[in-house]
């Protein structure tokens, strides 16, 4: 009989698989609602907590935080047990973090929608919650790191490496840029004002962008492609490379949100200019995954869960590639405050960061329930369809109605006045916005028939199952 300490603690990653699921249909479901009120204003309802402002924040936070988040906890605690092959630091710790992380994500369902909120992108939490997610955080990273320092082996894996950047790079993020006097139990004044206040924002902002949602999924991309495919990295070299290279540039990249404003000028040119520098690291870790393939891409004519790992570095690359040349000025005259922001965010998120969670879930969960493989490999390929065509629909029609915003208000007729009214602009973008519900609403169908796989998987399967730690030389030996 095997004892608690020579299983890996898969519970806690199973929950957090499980949740991934559940709060990506709720963070998209969202999603979907106000991209419907976009085209259908009446959906408000002339109610305040249903109105765009409030559901906005509520389904980028469930988005990333809930949705991502929990794909980042469900992977980096299987990823850093399996390589360093040692149980979990602590059990209690574990599920500390586990029901703490949903405690914030509920108190965020119930706070924005009414309304509280510091009126901070991506960080518009109340701080009494602030300060639940920072000692969740500190939690985690005594989790992460506590487990890979009693490791049976002398090296860290790569995947390791990039988990690791994004749980000190975020706890140093929402820590500084949260920073507050409380004024009541629900407000209070950032300690920051005016221009500097909006760099420390965009600084957080990018960063958290660049951390949780990228350098974390990384880790994903370098430990569930290889596993996959069956084959190793195809450069370890160049994956240290891309680490140290990505996360010496992207700090430095916040600055291009605040083009052609009070920022000083300096500033702006130093995000811009660092923000180009970023494509070679970027494209750097998209090539090395994609050549993992290298002798496997057969696979992928069978293989649904490989189409997603590999198409999420497709969308990767286009993001990667697509936000430094937005950051140039010249280009970001055209593209600030258009819909075609929307776009290249939306395919980074919904591309890369959607698809490469999808896939990595896909792949362990039915290991963690003693299943060879998902319930219907045809409903994970009809979940890759459905999810793809969706987004190319989203991100499409926010690209062509971001650059027809940009290009009618800067005409002008020959006396120097404005071409086109904003409400003539606005009705000319009123098609897109349906493109935009459209390629939405595939995505949430993607999100349920995934639902319905778990589902399938977790009927067939007998229960949870303890996997023993395997010792070094017996990994080694099965490799």
């Amino acid at each position: 009989m095997q004892t608690a300490t020579s299983t890996y603690n898969d519970k806690v990653v199973l929950q957090f698989s499980v949740m991934t699921v559940v709060w990506g249909i709720v963070g998209m479901l969202v999603g979907l609602f106000i991209a419907a009120q976009m085209y259908w204003p009446a959906l408000n309802f002339d109610l305040p907590w249903l109105s765009f402002g409030r559901l906005r924040p509520l389904h980028t936070n469930a988005v990333i935080f809930a949705f991502g988040g929990s794909a980042l906890f469900a992977t980096s605690l299987y990823v850093v047990q399996r390589t360093s092959h040692v149980r979990l630091l602590s059990d209690k710790l574990a599920a500390f973090v586990f029901w703490g992380w949903q405690l914030v994500i509920v108190l965020a369902a119930v706070t924005l929608p009414l309304g509280l909120t510091q009126g901070k992108e991506y960080a518009e939490l109340i701080w009494p919650i602030d300060i639940l997610i920072a000692v969740v955080w500190v939690a985690y990273a005594v989790l992460f790191f506590g487990t890979i320092g009693k490791r049976k082996v002398k090296h860290i894996y790569v995947a390791n490496w990039f988990y690791g950047a994004f749980i000190i790079a975020v706890a140093l993020l929402h820590i500084v840029n949260s920073l507050a006097i409380p004024v009541t139990l629900t407000s209070s004044f950032p300690i920051y004002s005016g221009a500097v206040d909006a760099m420390v924002q965009w600084w957080y902002g990018h960063n958290a962008v660049g951390f949780f949602l990228t350098a974390g999924f990384l880790g994903m991309m370098y430990y569930f492609i290889p596993k996959q495919t069956g084959r190793p990295v195809y450069s370890y070299r160049l994956s240290i490379v891309h680490f140290w290279a990505l996360i010496a540039i992207y700090m430095w990249a916040g600055p291009h949100h605040l083009q052609y404003t009070a920022l000083p000028d300096w500033a702006q040119s130093l995000g811009m200019v660092f923000s180009l520098i970023l494509l070679a690291p970027s494209w750097g870790g998209m090539i090395n995954g994609m050549m993992t393939l290298s002798g496997a891409w057969h696979k992928l004519r069978t293989d649904p869960i490989l189409k997603f790992l590999i198409v999420s570095l497709s969308f990767y690359g286009m993001s990667t590639f697509e936000g430094p040349m937005m950051s140039i000025k010249t280009v970001n005259s055209l593209s600030h405050y258009t819909d075609w922001t929307i776009g290249h965010v939306h395919s980074g998120a919904l591309g890369w960061v959607a698809m490469i969670s999808i896939g990595s879930i896909y792949a362990l969960l039915p290991r963690l329930l003693g299943q060879k493989e998902m319930w219907s490999v045809k409903l994970i390929d009809a979940h890759f369809w459905t999810h793809t065509i969706g987004v190319v629909f989203y991100i499409a029609s926010m690209w062509i109605a971001g650059v027809m915003q940009g290009l009618m208000w800067r005409a002008t007729n020959s006396d120097g006045t404005l071409t086109y009214s904003f409400v003539e602009s606005l009705a000319a973008t009123y098609p897109y916005y349906l493109g935009r519900f459209a390629g939405g609403a595939l995505v949430v169908v993607g999100m349920l028939i995934m639902a319905v796989n778990v589902i399938r998987t977790w009927q067939a399967a007998k229960g949870p199952v303890a996997y023993p730690v395997i010792a070094p030389d017996a990994a080694e030996a099965r490799a």
